[in-house]
């Protein structure tokens, strides 16, 4: 079961962009779709964005498209989320998991892998 790390959040101000990087531990972090979700306090986990194992099929929520953007690198076995534009409802904890497809990574149980989380604070 591939392991990941979130890494790259911090405190920003309205506007401004941070870049988010979800490592894998093994060689088939290449072979599954990358996730990532958002909880903010008092909130359900929500999804943000889904990329499909060798990066061609691209899904994104309602919320942040335009303003993010979902990549990957699987030479680096390392998944990125731009985050630009960012608005105060931005604020959660980041989180990256690994599925066998990006239909997948809509069902809870179907997910094989989740990171611990990354915290992205977004001041007005």
């Amino acid at each position: 079961q591939v392991q990941l790390v979130e890494s790259g959040g911090g405190v920003v101000q309205t506007g401004g962009s941070l870049k988010l990087s979800c490592k894998g531990s093994e060689q088939t972090f290449s072979t599954k779709a990358i996730g990532w979700f958002r909880q903010a306090p008092g909130k359900e986990r929500e999804f943000v964005a889904a990329l499909s194992p060798p990066g061609g099929t691209f899904r994104y929520a309602d919320s942040v498209k335009g303003r993010f953007t979902i990549s990957r690198d699987n030479s680096k076995n390392t998944a990125y989320l731009q985050l630009n534009s960012l608005k105060p409802e931005d604020t959660a904890v980041y989180y990256c998991a690994a599925a066998i497809s990006t239909y997948n990574l809509f069902a809870s149980e179907s997910i094989d892998s989740w990171g611990q989380g990354t915290q992205v604070t977004v001041s007005s």
